[in-house]
């Protein structure tokens, strides 16, 4: 539905706004903050009836075009315009885009946003999420918001203020509209700083209504949702009592969202953190012994996502000081991750035959690109060296010549690598579709967290630029070897390189990584 035109009245001068029905009325409210400088949290939009709330239902007070709404509230200071005017794609010449085109664009900090930043610029490592929201006619407010939103950003090079979306967030999830109580003498402050993780699993929760995708990217009527096709692992947990062994165990099969890395004084690794995590024990009614007994309990994966997130658990409540705090430990990650420890018998019995080729493709890849970077500089060296026309007589070696052993296109080999791969895996995987079919991952985005309380901090996205850049302008394959990564701090943006992951492995209040995003590798 197109927006309404109307008019607001505030301090004797009547304004123009867009109102647009199908968002909250905190939409609205942000509109006229944006042309009357009262911000929400002081200002009363009078409607029929009383004051219009951030739960108003629109259909009651059934505005109409041309209407005007009375605005009270003192105003502040006018939302700055940027330092440079936004300019779009549309309007730049090639060499402007070129450049454009180089860096991402990052998101403003509207005020303890950034992990709602950092959220939103790591779920943008999942393409297949922008198609699905992009393809799907129908949607609800919050993935029609994130999708405005990831069109906005895609089409323009300034940093970017996601107002409505925050505004859709905080309406959908009210906690994420708490106010900063921690000012002097009780006095409150801006909105209060949030959780990354909880952020990542709201949203993920409020695309759980998005339909799912084919192939090909079509729309999917009637099948899986989306986040069950590609973000959703299950579980197989299995309980025995370890004083009564003949005591039947019990199995249940569990949908997550993520898994968890538990961090305590002895993990140094993410891997360990993940089978802490999975294996525990706990006391119960034991129906055989007729007492408190103590169980095990051991859980397996028994279907991978083609999209695993791992969380880290890093903030633990802490009852002396009543709230809770960092654990500082430093745990490394894993860039390459093997997810066959921790799958059930069954799912690795059918993963293990193409991951243990793909293993071995991926060593004879890299092999390959190796001796076609050294014939690369050899031809270059050849060339430069050429006798000019004066000393024409001196023959020199075609540069073909200069590395033994002719490579076929790259191409060729992919295509035989991928019906040799799509013979090993298994049939029931294939059906899947969105699962993984290797069980082995690249690690393609990160949310760190920067500070020591769990409700303060900064936090800051990673991202893979191979996520950015599948494929060149000039349509050339991405470098497979850069291995570098974007670091969103809000609205910076830069190159973060590879070597520097280690830096953020956690050991102090410094950036800590705190919610990894993984990626299945795929056959081809």
């Amino acid at each position: 539905m197109a927006p309404l035109q109307v008019h607001v009245k505030h301090a004797g001068k009547t304004l123009d706004v867009d109102l647009e029905t199908s968002l909250p009325p905190a939409a609205f409210k942000d509109a006229i903050y944006q042309v009357t400088g009262v911000p929400p949290e002081r200002m009363k939009v009078m409607i029929k009836g009383g004051v219009l709330k951030d739960d108003t239902d629109w259909k009651k007070v059934a505005p109409k075009a041309g209407q005007t709404f009375m605005v009270i509230g003192a105003a502040g200071e006018l939302p700055k315009p940027p330092e440079k005017p936004i300019v779009f794609l549309e309007d730049m010449d090639e060499s402007e885009i070129a450049e454009a085109l180089s860096l991402p664009v990052g998101l403003k900090n509207l005020g303890n946003t950034c992990y709602m930043n950092a959220t939103v610029q790591a779920m943008r490592a999942i393409p297949e999420l922008q198609t699905a929201l992009s393809t799907s006619p129908h949607l609800d407010v919050l993935p029609r918001a994130l999708r405005d939103l990831y069109g906005d950003m895609s089409r323009t090079t300034e940093g970017y203020i996601p107002n409505t979306f925050l505004s859709v967030l905080r309406q959908i999830v009210p906690q994420f509209g708490e106010v900063d109580r921690s000012g002097k003498n009780g006095i409150l402050g801006g909105f209060a700083q949030q959780d990354a993780e909880e952020c990542w699993t709201q949203l993920a929760n409020g695309l759980k209504e998005v339909p799912g995708i084919d192939a090909t990217g079509n729309t999917v009527t009637g099948g899986r949702r989306f986040v069950d096709q590609f973000m959703m692992a299950e579980i197989r947990r299995e309980l025995k009592c370890d004083e009564a062994p003949e005591e039947p165990s019990t199995v249940t099969i569990e949908k997550v969202l993520k898994i968890e890395c538990n961090i305590s004084a002895t993990t140094n690794y993410m891997h360990t953190g993940i089978k802490d995590a999975l294996n525990s024990q706990l006391d119960k009614n034991s129906p055989s012994l007729g007492r408190q007994a103590v169980y095990s309990q051991t859980s397996r994966l028994s279907r991978l996502p083609s999209y695993l997130t791992v969380h880290m658990v890093r903030f633990a409540w802490r009852r002396d000081i009543g709230k809770k705090a960092k654990i500082m430990r430093k745990v490394k990650f894993a860039s390459e991750f093997d997810a066959l420890e921790i799958v059930t018998d069954e799912l690795k019995s059918k993963l293990t035959p193409v991951s243990s080729r793909l293993k071995s493709i991926e060593k004879e890849r890299a092999e390959r690109r190796k001796v076609r970077k050294r014939t690369k500089v050899a031809q270059e060296a050849s060339s430069s060296s050429r006798p000019t026309e004066e000393s024409a007589d001196v023959e020199m070696a075609p540069a073909s010549e200069v590395v033994p052993g002719d490579l076929e296109e790259e191409s060729i080999y992919r295509a035989r690598e991928l019906q040799e791969l799509e013979g090993l895996a298994d049939a029931d995987l294939k059906n899947d579709f969105g699962c993984s079919v290797t069980g082995l991952y690249d690690l393609v985005a990160i949310v760190t967290h920067k500070g020591a309380d769990a409700d303060a901090g900064h936090y800051i996205g990673f991202v893979k630029k191979s996520v950015f850049h599948a494929k060149s302008g000039d349509g050339r394959a991405f470098d497979e070897d850069d291995e570098d990564w974007y670091k969103f701090d809000d609205d910076k943006v830069s190159v973060f390189p590879k070597e520097k992951l280690g830096t953020i492995d956690g050991g102090g209040e410094d950036a800590s990584a705190y919610v990894l995003l993984y990626r299945s590798k795929p056959l081809a």
